[in-house]
C-alpha cells in the first residue's frame, strides 16, 4: 500500500505571507470588505455546496485607473496539486456539459483561485477585474519546491483566465512593483478567436439555462406563457441593484406575506422602481414599464403565497442562482433576444402577431453592422428594434474602433459615453419586446434611447430624452429586420427611415421576394434615391422559427441608382453552419460550425466591400456582378445566376461516379448480373 504524502499547506501559506512583504493582506477568516465577502458567500463553494468560499489569502492591488483590483490566493501543499488543465491547455474548471468541475476546483490551487476570482466578478457590482493566484509547495528531498500561477480575470475578457507571468516568489505583489504588474496585465488581450469561442460558450450557457427555467415555469409552476417575459424581465431588473445605492433583490427578501403593501409582488415592483429611477430613465418611460410589470406582479395571482412561498419567489430562486451570474459574462451579447426566443417557444397561436417577430441571430447582426462599415463616429438606428440586437452589435464595433483610434484615456471614456448615450437609437412598437430592449441596453450599460412607438405613424426622427431631446437624430447607418407581414414585405420601414437620411449606408435583412415584384412599388422608389450595392441570398438562419427565405440588401444612401451600376449578388446558402431545431438543446447542438463559418462570414464582408478578389471559401459560381432594372423587380440572386450550358469535365466525372455507385449497389442487391 502506497504511503500517504502529508500536505505542507500551512507551511506554504506561512511562506506566502512572508513573501508579501509590506503589502497589506487579509487571512482566510478576515473580511476584506463586505461586498466581496457577500459574493464569496453567495457563490457555489469549491465542492459545489451553497456558499462558504474562503481564499487562503486576500489583498487589494491599488491603481490610479482601476482603483482596486482584488487578489485571491489559494494554497496547496502536495506534489501534483498545482493546477489541472484540459487537453487544449486551458484551466479545466468545466465539465463537458458546461457545469463547474468542482473536483478540479477543490483539489488544485490555481483552479480554486480562479473559481474565487470568477465568483467576485459574477456576484459583485464594483469589481470586474481580479487577479487569481494558485500556490503549491512540496519537498523534493531537502529542497522546497514552490509553484506559482498568477492569472488575470476580467469581465471585458469574458472571464477567460489569462496567465500574467511565471514567478518564483511573490515580490510582484509588493506595492513598489504594482505599476510594472499593471503594464503586464494591459498586454493580456484576447485574440478574436478566443473572444468568438467564449461568446458562443456564453450564448450556449444562456440558452440552456433559460430553456430549463422556461420548462420549469411550464411544467412545475404552471405560469401562463403570457406572463413569462414580464415576470423574468422584472425579476432580472430587481436583481441588478445599483452600486452603493440599491442592494440587489435576494431570494430571502421574498417572505411570502399576503399583505397589500408587503406581498412579494410589491417588494419586487419597489425594487424595480428604485432601480429605474437610479438609471435615470425618463419619468414617462419608467411609469410605462412599471404599469406593464404591475399587471403580472400586482394584478395576477403569482404573488399569492402557497405554503408560505409565492411563485415569484420560486422563480427568482432559480434566476438568482442560475441566470444572474451568466449575463454578467455576456457583455455585448443580445441576452434578452435569447430570452424572448426561449420564452416564446411555447406560444403556438397561428394567427398571433407574435409569429411575425423573428429576432436576428448575433452572427447576422454583426455581419450586417460590418457591411454597413459602422465605426466610432456612426449614428445607428433601427425602426423595428426588437430586443436591440443590431444596436448591441453596432455598439461593440463602435467601441472597438474608438479603442483603436483614441489614445487618451479621458477622451476615450468621453467617446464611449457618447456612443452609448447619443449614437444609438431604436424604435419598437410591442410593449413586451420594448421592455426587453430597454433591459438589454441597461445590461450593456448603454442608453435607453429605445422608443416605444409605432415607427411608421408616431416617431418623428428625433431624440426623445436627455439634453438632446427634440433634436433630429443624425442617422447615417440604418440596420433592420422588419416584420415581413407589413407593406412591401417590410420595405415600408426602409422607405420611411431613408427619407430622413441624406448619406450613409442601409443594410436590411428581409424576405427575399421583397426584392422582386413583391416589394413594388417600394423597390422602384428606393432606387430613385439610393443605390443597391449588394444582394445576399441567406442560409436558413431562422430554422424552426420562420419558414421564409431571407436576403440581405445593402444600399448606399442619397445616391440614385445608376442602371450601369454593378450590383454584387452572392449565394450564401452554404454559410458553414449546420442547424437543428431541438427545443431543449443549446446552441452547441442547434448551431454547429462545420465548414469554416467564421471565415465565410468574414469573406462576405470583404466581397461586399472590396469585390471578387476575396473569393476563397465561397464557390466562384456563387458570386455574380450584374446590373439591375430601375423597376426594382430583379434584386434576387436567382435572377442573375449564370447558367453555363457547356458541360464541364467535373460534371462528366460526377455522372460516371453516380452511375458506378448505383451499379455496384444493384449488383450487391442481386438486381443486376455482374
Amino acid at each position: 500500500m502506497a504511503k500517504k504524502v502529508s500536505s505542507i499547506e500551512e507551511q506554504i501559506e506561512d511562506w506566502a505571507k512572508r513573501q508579501l512583504g509590506n503589502a497589506k493582506y487579509f487571512t482566510k477568516t478576515e473580511i476584506i470588505n463586505q461586498e466581496i465577502d457577500n459574493a464569496l458567500e453567495k457563490a457555489p463553494s469549491k465542492n459545489g455546496g451553497n456558499g462558504g468560499n474562503y481564499p487562503d489569502i486576500k489583498l487589494f492591488l491599488n491603481t490610479k485607473e482601476l482603483k482596486y483590483i482584488p487578489v485571491m490566493i489559494e494554497v496547496k501543499g502536495t506534489k501534483g496539486k498545482f493546477m489541472k488543465l484540459n487537453p487544449n491547455g486551458e484551466i479545466d474548471n468545466k465539465l463537458k456539459d458546461g457545469t463547474p468541475n468542482f473536483r478540479n476546483i477543490n483539489n488544485y490551487a490555481v483552479n480554486g483561485a480562479i473559481h474565487y476570482g470568477k465568483a467576485i466578478i459574477d456576484y459583485t457590482d464594483s469589481y470586474k477585474n481580479v487577479i487569481s493566484i494558485g500556490i503549491n509547495g512540496y519537498y523534493e528531498g531537502a529542497d522546497l519546491i514552490v509553484e506559482i500561477g498568477a492569472y488575470y480575470i476580467s469581465e471585458e475578457n469574458y472571464c477567460i483566465p489569462k496567465l500574467i507571468g511565471s514567478y518564483s516568489d511573490l515580490s510582484f505583489l509588493w506595492p513598489d512593483n504594482w505599476e510594472y504588474l499593471l503594464e503586464e496585465i494591459k498586454k493580456l488581450n484576447l485574440t478574436p478567436e478566443e473572444i468568438e469561442l467564449k461568446a458562443k460558450e456564453v450564448e450556449n450557457d444562456i440558452e440552456i439555462k433559460l430553456k430549463k427555467l422556461n420548462q420549469t415555469m411550464q411544467d412545475d409552476f404552471k405560469i401562463s406563457v403570457n406572463w413569462r417575459v414580464e415576470l423574468v424581465t422584472g425579476l432580472i431588473m430587481a436583481g441588478l441593484g445599483f452600486a452603493d445605492k440599491i442592494t440587489p433583490l435576494e431570494t430571502r427578501d421574498l417572505k411570502g406575506e399576503d399583505g397589500l403593501e408587503s406581498n412579494d409582488g410589491v417588494i419586487v415592483i419597489n425594487k424595480i422602481n428604485s432601480f429605474l429611477a437610479k438609471r435615470e430613465l425618463p419619468e414617462e418611460k419608467r411609469k410605462m414599464i412599471i404599469n406593464d410589470l404591475e399587471k403580472v406582479f400586482i394584478h395576477s395571482n403569482i404573488s399569492k403565497p402557497i405554503s408560505g412561498e409565492s411563485q415569484i419567489k420560486k422563480v427568482y430562486a432559480i434566476i438568482e442562482k442560475e441566470i444572474m451570474p451568466i449575463f454578467k459574462s455576456a457583455k455585448h451579447l443580445d441576452f434578452t433576444g435569447r430570452l424572448f426566443n426561449v420564452l416564446n417557444a411555447w406560444v403556438d397561436i397561428p394567427d398571433s402577431d407574435k409569429n411575425d417577430v423573428v429576432l436576428t441571430p448575433r452572427y447576422v447582426t454583426e455581419l450586417m453592422a460590418r457591411i454597413a462599415q459602422v465605426n466610432m463616429d456612426s449614428y445607428v438606428w433601427d425602426y423595428a428594434a426588437g430586443t436591440a440586437g443590431f444596436l448591441i452589435s453596432s455598439m461593440k464595433l463602435m467601441i472597438e474602433d474608438a479603442k483603436k483610434r483614441i489614445k487618451s484615456p479621458e477622451k476615450l471614456r468621453k467617446k464611449i459615453s457618447d456612443i452609448k448615450h447619443y449614437q444609438l437609437l431604436g424604435v419598437e412598437k410591442r410593449s413586451d419586446i420594448y421592455l426587453l430592449a430597454v433591459l438589454n441596453m441597461i445590461l450593456m450599460d448603454g442608453s435607453s434611447n429605445i422608443i416605444h412607438k409605432d415607427s411608421l405613424l408616431e416617431f418623428d426622427g428625433k431624440y426623445e430624452q436627455g439634453e438632446r431631446k427634440g433634436e433630429k437624430f443624425p442617422a447615417d447607418i440604418f440596420l433592420l429586420n422588419p416584420p415581413y407581414s407589413t407593406s412591401g414585405k417590410g420595405l415600408i420601414f426602409v422607405e420611411k427611415a431613408l427619407s430622413r437620411m441624406t448619406t450613409g449606408r442601409a443594410v436590411i435583412l428581409i424576405q427575399e421576394n421583397a426584392g422582386s415584384t413583391n416589394g413594388q412599388p417600394y423597390t422602384e422608389r428606393l432606387l430613385q434615391k439610393h443605390t443597391l450595392i449588394a444582394s445576399i441570398h441567406m442560409a436558413d438562419i431562422f430554422k424552426g422559427k420562420a419558414g421564409v427565405q431571407t436576403a440581405i440588401y445593402a444600399f448606399d444612401i442619397g445616391k440614385p441608382h445608376n442602371e450601369k451600376q454593378l450590383v454584387k449578388f452572392i449565394d450564401f446558402t452554404n454559410d458553414g453552419y449546420s442547424r437543428q431545431n431541438r427545443r431543449k438543446s443549446g446552441q452547441d447542438v442547434n448551431l454547429k460550425n462545420t465548414d469554416h463559418a467564421l471565415e465565410r462570414y468574414n469573406e462576405i464582408v470583404n466581397l461586399v466591400l472590396y469585390g471578387k478578389k476575396y473569393l476563397n471559401y465561397i464557390a466562384e459560381e456563387c458570386y455574380v456582378e450584374d446590373t439591375i432594372s430601375l423597376k426594382g423587380d430583379d434584386w434576387t440572386f436567382s435572377q442573375h445566376k449564370i447558367i453555363d450550358p457547356i458541360p464541364k469535365e467535373k460534371d462528366f466525372q460526377g455522372t460516371i461516379k453516380d452511375y458506378l455507385s448505383w451499379k455496384v449497389s444493384a449488383i450487391i442487391k442481386g438486381d443486376l448480373d455482374d
